[in-house]
């Protein structure tokens, strides 16, 4: 039972680790284009910056509960 929770975890993280790459290559998209106003890209550079912590952290966590397993 405790391996059936451990592999919806990990589901569950893999989810949250690619949208948080979804959304960091979103952001960076944004904080490269020279026609937004430099706050928008400011903004847009920290959101992809955040996002990669996301992603990371998701990530590892993922990989806890693959190990759980």
């Amino acid at each position: 039972m405790d391996s059936i929770k451990q592999g919806a975890n990990f589901v569950g993280e893999k989810v949250q680790e690619a949208t948080s790459g979804v959304s960091k290559e979103a952001n960076k998209e944004v904080a490269k284009d020279s026609n937004s106003p430099i706050g928008t890209r400011a903004s847009a550079a920290k959101d992809a910056l955040g996002d990669k912590a996301d992603e990371s952290k998701h990530g590892a966590k993922g990989e806890g509960h693959k190990q759980a397993i």
